[in-house]
């Protein structure tokens, strides 16, 4: 049995999704020549006074109604002191002791037995999520360091969870959820390779049943996912080791490195009052009444569990199928609109086309789905064919890649290139039966017996004397009926 349980809690940033920065008109971007996306505010040079970006106001709020936060009624900006090269200012605007959003939750799903499986669900809850302004980026050279302020400025919202994570895997599953959320919002897109989205964990380890927090140590730079979940479990056993060899846990911050699998210490860690926090003097405090949520609480998509949840109990989808589905925001779009054509029955069929057929064909053509010419009518009417029996399994396949293609639709494509299963006389049909009863004594016995997959031995030379062309529902009723009679 474990000796040691960890408390970990995340600090996630994320930059909102928006065409100027946050107290000036200037241009928010990524990917820009060095320091040509500043102005005299960002640069805070002397006269100079911020102005509110309403869009970033839009998006936090947004993000809080999402998360299921209370919205503050009244929120105010605050000066966080301190002195490093990525700030011109010496300080950031943020806020300290009254954010926007209070409190909400993260929705996790847990990995299960296997991938085909679901897992534990589990609400990961928030302490706040408030607003400040993005800062510079220092490039380090052999020699020196340079610093880009084409970053400052950007909006940017920090997320900061309750001490409620139990392990790295927790927090792969708390920041994947997240991030959907965010992306399919339109709140932000999120790319950690760009730092539009960034997290800080803070960790620290008790004796199983303990209920006090021991010291915690903060570690930086876990610039993926995958880096935040082995980072973590690194760290665990970091201070597993350094206790149970008689050692204490600094108070610090770490520097985790996801290539090499090592960490190191980078600095004390600063207490909230080292930061000297006060009252911006200008910039008027916010009110939000309910209009404004109202307002932003209608542009609210579902949220991915929630839709899975739907797709399970309306459609009757498996969790195979539903936990493809809902991660993207346009594939489970275009899913609805499909089955909205085919009929709710034909749903699982639909969703097998889509996440197995049409996401090999987008992946190999390195297309994304708005790019692609196939539409949800390509879909609903080649699932219709296939139930009616037109295309069998094979033929369908063959049609898909050719509709993929061309855009084409599957009746024209399977009556072109010979496709379609052909009517068959149903005399003729009946006379081809009967000679497969006969000449297959032992399936036949054994159906007639009880076993009903016998029936597959009947089946496969009555479809090779008509060429794989007859419709396999008719062949399968044909049999059945003509066994029943004896």
């Amino acid at each position: 049995m474990a000796k040691y349980e960890a408390v970990i809690g995340l600090e996630v940033h994320v930059q909102v999704r928006a065409n100027s920065k946050i107290f000036t008109r200037v241009a928010a971007g990524y990917g820009h020549p060095e320091n040509t996306l500043t102005d005299p505010v960002v640069l805070a040079l002397p006269g100079t006074l911020p102005v509110m970006n309403k869009r970033a106001l839009d998006a936090i709020i947004k993000a809080g109604l999402l998360l299921g936060c209370e919205i503050a009624p009244v929120c105010k900006w605050d000066r966080k002191n301190y002195f490093y090269p990525d700030s011109p200012k010496n300080y950031q605007i943020s806020q300290y002791d009254q954010p926007i959003c209070i409190g909400g939750g993260v929705e996790i799903e847990l990995p299960g037995p296997s991938r085909n499986v679901m897992g534990e669900h589990k609400v990961i809850p928030l302490t706040r999520i408030h607003l400040e302004e993005d800062v510079g980026k220092l490039n380090h050279g052999a020699h020196d360091s340079l610093v880009d302020y084409n970053r400052a400025g950007t909006p940017l919202m920090e997320i900061v969870s309750e001490p409620a994570l139990q392990n790295g895997e927790e927090a792969y599953a708390y920041l994947t959820a997240l991030r959907a959320i965010m992306v399919q919002g339109g709140i932000s897109d999120c790319d950690m390779e760009k730092g539009q989205m960034r997290c800080d964990a803070n960790i620290s380890i008790r004796p199983v049943g303990a209920t006090h927090l021991g010291t915690k140590v903060e570690l930086k730079n876990l610039n993926s996912i995958s880096y935040v979940r082995d980072g973590i479990d690194h760290e665990i056993k970091r201070q597993i080791a350094v206790v149970e060899s008689g050692g204490t846990i600094v108070q610090e911050t770490r520097d985790y490195d996801g290539l090499t699998g090592a960490s190191q210490s980078l600095r004390s860690k600063e207490m909230a009052h080292d930061y000297r926090y006060f009252p911006d003097p200008d910039l008027m405090p916010v009110q939000v009444d309910e209009a404004w949520k109202a307002r932003l609480r209608a542009e609210c998509l579902e949220l991915p569990f929630d839709r899975q949840r739907r797709f399970m109990e309306a459609y009757g989808l498996p969790y195979t199928i539903t936990s493809v589905l809902v991660w993207d925001t346009a594939l489970a779009d275009f899913f609805e609109q499909a089955v909205k054509q085919a009929g709710v029955p034909r749903a699982q069929a639909v969703g097998n086309w889509i996440i197995n057929d049409l996401l090999r064909e987008l992946k190999a053509a390195g297309q994304t789905l708005a790019e692609s010419k196939l539409q949800p009518a390509h879909i609903a009417a080649l699932v219709e064919m296939v139930e009616k029996g037109e295309l069998l399994s094979n033929a369908a396949k063959e049609v898909f890649v050719a509709m993929f293609a061309s855009g084409e639709m599957p009746a024209v494509i399977a009556e072109r290139q010979g496709l379609k299963a052909q009517p068959t006389d149903t005399g003729e049909l009946e006379q081809w039966c009967r000679d497969a009863i006969a000449a297959n004594d032992k399936a036949a016995a054994e159906f007639r017996a009880g076993k009903d997959s016998a029936i597959n031995g009947l089946k496969g030379p009555v479809m090779k004397a008509l060429r794989g062309k007859a419709n396999p529902k008719l062949v399968d009723e044909t049999l059945r009926r003509l066994l029943a009679e004896g």
